[in-house]
């Protein structure tokens, strides 16, 4: 099983190798047959204009290759084809810094985007960068355009509406002096099935006695204006109108607002849009229900103020609108109420730089909600590009606030952006193939909502610059058959050969066969390339690495002898099956190395003089000595004493070096034996020092040194202490004893001689006492005797008579 997933891994490493070598070069693998054609393939490419370059087989394309491999195969930097981008900028106005209530500017001379104009040379995979800075610009004009519902449901609402102009104007100047406001209306397509089921009701839609004025689908009441009050008055003057479904016609009206712009006023400011209804919308294809199948042309339609194509043309799509508000750079604030909320939050996911307030049942928060709402879209800022021309690709990466970058689609944009704040975005355009004609393409770049944009005009490197010294119809393409141009010929149709010598008519004569065969017992150009105009063009491999050449095609770079599985060791390159070594290097296979700085010992001697030099590895020709440069003698006096305390230590743990073990007798590899038998002996591939030396505790421990073939440290010990044992050790505790024994009689002896005199001195003193005292017994006056004698009265007397 092992040794199957080692097959296994070994052919998918050949294979991912051979993969990644096909992909490495990929202007090989173009077959380019023209300077033009080879720089278009990469980036990487170049092409080779010496005349002399191509070998004997070798095709016109091969000129073709990365800049390195050029190099190697000896086409110096100038003869070498490789244009690169380059850009200049054409327009680049700083961004105005400007406070509110400094001079005022007009909207043409303020600048949020630097630079605004540039030109870009792109050669194909190589792109083209440049910083584009954004800088939101303080007390910036504003043109704000409401458009209303004016079906009956909104008739409270209308009410509110009326002073909007002055109260919207006194909140916005604190934002920006330079404010406008306009006003327009709309209701629903002017077509039977959606305002009435009778003509009559056309005058006054509106059921009961209420008055009410005839549907319309849009109407610019008021185009923008700075006078506040003048919305007010004819804001005041509208009356509210009906229709029957609850959709209304919405989509028309924000049409007209976007692509009317002269009836509307809007100028190259802040444009934002407030839509206020309390229902849904039609959108493209519900105009069928009133027999209009025309879908909306996107144009302007206005006359005296009023849409005049409601009934002929359909509501527009959602991608339409989109498209038109993005052009005309308009932000629309939609103010709907609480029951068509969630609808609006769905079409405010697919309108860029559009924003959704809850609108209260009377329009009574309309104000707040239109200030929240611009603080909301002017604090983001997201770019967009124009369309890209075939094979035109670009990214962004934003560098905005507090450090916080992006990429991909993040890095389109910056959010929660004051007033004053600058923030900036790399952008990076790179082509992957020239246009159709190499025509130049132009395309503009501008922050979503905003009027400023950055015009990019691309220029695309298609052709070398060798191509404009071109010769055509030149005597070197055999007798004007092509075009002379970068040191190769670009043949006339119908003509081929390196030199254009043939007509395509001409390409299997078995007389020009023969000149592409060696001798007569081989292949045709070696079986390795094909006869063409009587010459061998030899076949290109599968990995564009390899290469066969020679007039037979029977060289070839990559049967050269190789060296740790590198082809001439990777110090040299293959020609016709040879190594060519690089400099100080040599062999067949390019793996000698002629440097004897790897051979020079620690006293500058190569080989500490005991040996030779051969392919950068020293050769020791005294047997005593080892090691990469000769100065390792295991066998030399002093060896053991050398190693002994590491030794010790690693072995037992013991000796001087104990604590510092771990850092310095790390040098040596370590074997334990069971006993001395098992330690290396003489005569093996390399030389050993055999060791016995002895501790602190008189224990003999016995070693091997050596360095092995490997130039690695070996140290074999035996695992035991060889301490002094057995019957040896009896005189020595019997000589212990005795000694213990004579000192422990000496000191009672001398004790017993201290207790002697001490005894005698106080016998001499008693004495003394004895001899000075002032009485004895017989004369204390105090002495009283211890026997009492009795005498009887009537002791010697005659008895009475009785």
């Amino acid at each position: 099983m092992d040794l199957k997933l080692l097959l296994v891994s070994t052919l998918l490493a050949v294979i991912c190798y051979s993969s990644a070598q096909q992909e490495g070069n990929e202007c090989i693998k173009a077959n380019a047959k023209s300077c033009g054609e080879c720089i278009q393939v990469g980036a990487k490419c170049g092409w080779c204009t010496d005349p002399e370059f191509l070998k004997q087989g070798e095709a016109t394309s091969t000129r073709c290759d990365e800049l390195e491999s050029l190099r190697k195969r000896g086409c110096g930097g100038a003869k070498v084809e490789n244009p690169r981008g380059s850009q200049w900028v054409l327009k680049n106005k700083a961004v105005t810094n400007r406070n509110k209530g400094a001079k005022k500017l007009r909207p043409e001379d303020i600048t949020q985007i630097q630079p605004q104009k540039l030109t870009l040379s792109l050669r194909s995979g190589e792109p083209q960068s440049f910083n584009l800075k954004f800088k939101r610009a303080e007390d910036y004009p504003i043109d704000l355009y409401y458009l209303m519902d004016l079906s009956y449901s909104m008739k409270d609402d209308l009410e509110n509406v009326k002073n909007l102009g002055t109260q919207l104007m006194l909140e916005m100047s604190k934002i920006t002096s330079d404010f406008r406001i306009g006003f327009g209306s709309f209701v629903e397509k002017t077509v039977m099935p959606y305002i009435s089921t009778t003509p009559a009701k056309l005058l006054n839609p509106c059921t009961g006695d209420q008055n009410c004025t005839s549907p319309f689908s849009y109407k610019n009441v008021l185009k923008l204006t700075s006078n506040g009050q003048e919305f007010n008055t004819l804001v005041g003057q509208q009356q509210i109108s009906g229709n029957l479904d609850s959709p209304e016609g919405g989509f028309d009206a924000i049409m007209q607002v976007a692509v009317c712009g002269e009836h509307i006023g809007w100028r190259n400011v802040t444009r934002l849009l407030v839509f206020s209804t309390d229902a849904g919308f039609h959108f493209a294809g519900d105009g069928k229900l009133g027999g209009i199948v025309l879908p909306n042309d996107g144009k302007c339609h206005l006359e005296n103020n009023m849409y005049t194509m409601s009934h002929y043309y359909d509501y527009p799509s959602i991608a339409h609108l989109v498209q038109k508000l993005s052009d005309n750079n308009i932000q629309t604030i939609f103010a709907i109420t609480e029951e068509f909320q969630p609808v609006y939050k769905e079409l405010k996911n697919l309108i860029p730089k559009s924003a959704v307030g809850t609108l209260s049942a009377n329009s009574s928060n309309v104000i707040n909600l239109i200030i929240d709402a611009y603080n909301s879209l002017s604090s983001e800022v997201i770019l967009e590009n124009s369309k890209l021309a075939e094979g035109v690709t670009i990214t962004y990466q934003s560098r905005c606030k507090n450090g916080v970058t992006g990429e991909g689609e993040m890095g389109r944009k910056c959010s929660n952006i004051s007033i004053g704040d600058e923030v900036s975005f790399n952008i990076s355009i790179t082509a992957k193939q020239c246009p159709k004609m190499g025509k130049p393409e132009t395309i503009k770049i501008k922050p979503l909502g905003f009027t400023e944009e950055v015009e990019i005009a691309l220029n695309f490197i298609c052709e070398c610059d060798c191509h404009k010294n071109g010769t055509e119809n030149s005597e070197i393409c055999h007798n004007g058959n092509g075009t002379y141009e970068c040191g190769a010929c670009r043949c006339n149709e119908g003509r081929i050969g390196r030199h254009c010598e043939c007509s395509t008519n001409e390409v299997t004569s078995e007389d020009l066969d023969k000149n592409c065969r060696k001798d007569n017992g081989t292949d045709i150009c070696s079986n390795n390339g094909d006869c063409v105009c009587g010459s061998c063009e030899c076949k290109k491999r599968e990995n564009p690495e390899e290469r066969y050449s020679g007039k037979f095609c029977d060289c070839d770079n990559f049967n050269c002898d190789r060296s740790n599985n590198k082809l001439c060791g990777g110090h040299g390159r293959c020609e016709c099956r040879v190594c060519i070594c690089d400099a100080n290097w040599t062999g067949s296979a390019c793996d000698c190395s002629l440097d004897t700085t790897t051979c020079l010992a620690s006293n500058k001697q190569i080989c500490n003089g005991r040996g030779t030099c051969e392919c950068g590895t020293c050769k020791c020709t005294d047997p005593k000595f080892q090691g990469p440069t000769c100065e390792i003698c295991p066998t030399c006096p002093g060896v053991c004493a050398e190693h002994k305390e590491c030794v010790q230590c690693r072995a037992f743990g013991t000796g001087e070096k104990k604590e510092t073990c771990e850092r310095d007798c790390s040098y040596f590899n370590l074997i334990k034996v069971k006993d001395r038998d098992k330690l290396p002996q003489p005569g093996q591939a390399f030389p050993l020092m055999h060791c016995k030396e002895r501790d602190a505790n008189d224990c003999w421990f016995y070693y091997t040194y050596a360095v092995n073939n490997n130039t690695e440290k070996e140290v074999h010990v035996v695992e035991t202490l060889d301490c002094p044992a057995g019957p040896d050790i009896i005189p020595i505790v019997a000589g212990v004893v005795a000694g213990i024994v004579l000192i422990g009689l000496a000191l009672l002896l001398i004790w017993k001689l201290l207790m002697i005199i001490h005894d005698r001195r106080e016998f001499a003193k008693f004495e003394k006492e004895k001899m000075n005292a002032k009485w004895d017994t017989q004369e204390n006056p105090i002495y009283k005797s211890p026997i009492n004698k009795f005498q009887n009265p009537i002791y010697g007397r005659k008895a009475a008579v009785l």
